[in-house]
């Protein structure tokens, strides 16, 4: 018998209260939904503006999907709401990040990356999430994503009402800042949805005023051609030598803007044993990790993201790090033991660096 418009309502607001429930006994320390009919317009026009500009810089993915992004529909045509979930990273006893930023000797790697990949370890709790839902009302259609596909996830989280995009681009929450992981679920349940929440960066430009690289060039504007973590994740050609000394000893990624976020006060310790710190990669010299070879670099890091940027690049993004670092004649020795690396791109940037420490050297002497 076809129930009645009410008890339908009744019924999916009860689901949604079991959704945000099971979400919470999964890990994710929020959970809210939008309706995949809200108003995408301003984001979509930014989206190809920021496109136009170039400002995705080898990103091609970021313009090969069209409207995908902002119209889930092309991609789930199924598609009514869309769950958004967020997890917490922030890795306990972790070496402070500005101490190990400011050390020059020391190898700063984004404390996202510390851990396990969030990849998987979002995707199949999102996985678990849906297998909860189906238990409950039977087979529904649906889709989780984590970074994974063409899903603009700030904005749909922001219009989910997880929080609001903030000057540095990331999601921002008043209960958690900005370091944790998002993730999604398309569905095709008419679930209740939640309110849009205001913005409340305020006249806070701290995140602008922060980046190394300049790389924040408006408010809600990020040129990734300059931005570290595009330069040392995404990006696999030579990077830029005007670039280089101000990444410092950054080898994976930035946190700098989110470091001097007044919300990230707020940002909570990780519970998940997948994100806390593995082989002591939170405090670790740039020499030590120069030193590993290829089966060293797989097997240390099997099972994190950083593995994903591959060996070449990792010496690439050391060596920067090696050439900001102070002089010594153990990195330079260092850096000599690969100046006839096999390849191309690791002995540019280790001539670099070895230019760099002999610039010093004479500073140091004169």
């Amino acid at each position: 018998m076809q129930k009645d418009t009410s008890t339908q309502l009744s019924d999916y607001t009860a689901l949604a209260d079991n959704i945000r429930f099971w979400s919470k006994s999964l890990g994710f320390h929020d959970t809210r939904i939008a309706d995949v009919n809200a108003d995408m317009s301003a984001v979509e026009a930014g989206l190809f503006a920021w496109l136009e500009q170039g400002y995705h810089g080898d990103m091609d993915y970021m313009a090969k999907h069209g409207t995908k992004r902002t119209r889930p529909t092309e991609l789930e045509p199924q598609t009514q709401r869309i769950i958004s979930v967020c997890m917490n990273y922030a890795p306990p006893a972790a070496k402070n990040s500005w101490d190990v930023i400011h050390s020059g000797n020391q190898a700063f790697i984004s404390r996202y990356a510390l851990g396990r990949d969030y990849h998987k370890v979002v995707r199949a709790r999102l996985q678990q999430l849906a297998d909860k839902i189906t238990d409950a009302i039977g087979p529904f259609h649906y889709r989780v994503f984590s970074d994974s596909a063409p899903v603009m996830e700030v904005a749909w989280a922001q219009k989910s009402g997880l929080g609001w995009r903030g000057k540095h681009t990331l999601l921002l929450s008043r209960q958690a800042g900005s370091m944790f992981f998002l993730g999604e679920m398309y569905v095709d349940l008419p679930l209740p949805v939640d309110e849009v929440i205001g913005d409340y960066c305020g006249s806070c430009s701290r995140c602008i005023d922060i980046c190394p690289t300049q790389a924040i060039i408006a408010p809600y504007r990020l040129d990734a051609r300059r931005c570290i973590s595009y330069l040392t994740i995404e990006f696999k050609g030579s990077i830029p030598e005007p670039l280089r000394p101000l990444i410092g000893n950054r080898i994976y990624g930035c946190d700098d803007c989110q470091l001097v976020c007044p919300w990230n006060k707020f940002a909570k310790i990780t519970n998940e044993n997948d994100f806390h710190v593995r082989h002591g990669l939170d405090d670790i010299l740039l020499v030590e990790l120069f030193g590993w070879d290829l089966q060293t670099f797989e097997a240390k890091l099997a099972g994190s993201a950083i593995r994903r940027i591959g060996y070449i690049q990792w010496l690439r993004n050391i060596a920067i790090g090696l050439g900001n670092a102070p002089y010594s004649i153990d990195i330079v020795r260092s850096l000599q033991a690969r100046s006839d690396d096999s390849s191309a791109l690791v002995r540019e940037h280790v001539q670099w660096a070895l230019r760099q420490q002999s610039k010093k050297t004479t500073i140091k002497e004169g």
